[in-house]
């Protein structure tokens, strides 16, 4: 077996000798992929990236056996292998214990879970009893952003230094307010720390916008959440004002009515991709 390698990849001939020969004394775990530009696999390579940090950050902790070992068979180079094991789908994770054969079990449901590497050590923790702390290599994009950002407000205070009347407008403060919000819930710095791929291309090809799992999310349902937060707050501002009665009776009913509606219908679908997420959760109020 390989010794410097976090993962090996694996043709017919390898796969056969290290996977399905016997007998082992070591667990397999095999990621089944397709790389290639022309497969069009849209979650392979998030996939593939979440993989390499598992098996990088095995390696390199304290309870590093040689008990377990990473493997990636990819169908441009083990298409054989893909027939041997009926899959038509990618990507897939397996677990080949050292006696028998896999269960059911020992097959990632990457539908529910995702591909996030934490959920990957979670499952091999399930399945082979050897933990795995996750270690994310430094990512310092969102550090120089920061750095840009506020270089460019900076720069614009200063130009604008005999000018700084709009930094006493309520609104804009509101608004910016507001934004960071609803940037914060919606689960933008999650995204920022797990990087999420943008939405789950499914086995027959069924697009997932909604993660199926109270653990992940997609970046496209951040953006489905911050807007039907938005709504729900734009609602109640809007019954917020009515209650105030100074406009015109009519006005005032229009925009209540509005509000009512608003609050209500974006909240019932606030509290049903929450339904989804969270198997059990008993409430629910206009949707399913």
């Amino acid at each position: 077996m390989y010794r410097h390698k976090a993962v090996l990849r694996f043709n017919g001939n390898k796969f056969r000798d290290y996977v399905k020969g016997t007998p082992r004394n070591y667990s397999m775990i095999v990621m089944f992929t397709a790389l290639a530009p022309q497969r069009q696999c849209m979650i392979c390579r998030h996939a593939s990236d979440e993989y390499h940090i598992v098996s990088s950050s095995f390696r390199h902790s304290q309870g590093y056996s040689k008990k377990l070992y990473f493997a990636m068979v990819d169908f441009d180079e083990g298409s054989d292998v893909f027939q041997m094991m009926k899959l038509s789908t990618a990507p897939i994770f397996m677990h080949f214990p050292p006696k028998g054969k896999p269960q059911r079990a020992d097959t990632m449901d990457i539908s529910r879970v995702g591909v996030a590497a934490e959920e990957i050590a979670k499952w091999i923790a399930d399945r082979t009893d050897i933990q795995i702390h996750v270690i994310r290599p430094p990512n310092y994009l969102g550090t120089v952003a920061a750095i840009i950002l506020f270089g460019l407000v900076a720069g614009f205070l200063y130009l604008r230094r005999n000018n700084l009347d709009f930094l006493y407008n309520k609104t804009m403060w509101g608004m910016t307010s507001l934004f960071f919000c609803f940037t914060m819930i919606s689960g933008q710095m999650w995204n920022h720390i797990r990087g999420p791929p943008f939405l789950h291309q499914g086995p027959n090809g069924q697009i997932a916008y909604i993660h199926g799992s109270s653990q992940g999310q997609f970046v496209v349902e951040t953006y489905i959440i911050m807007i039907l937060n938005a709504a729900v707050v734009i609602g109640m501002i809007l019954l917020t004002e009515a209650a105030r009665g100074k406009r015109d009776p009519n006005k005032t009913k229009i925009m209540a009515v509005t509000g009512l509606i608003l609050v209500s219908v974006f909240f019932s679908l606030l509290l049903s991709i929450f339904r989804t997420k969270t198997q059990g959760y008993p409430y629910r109020l206009l949707f399913n």
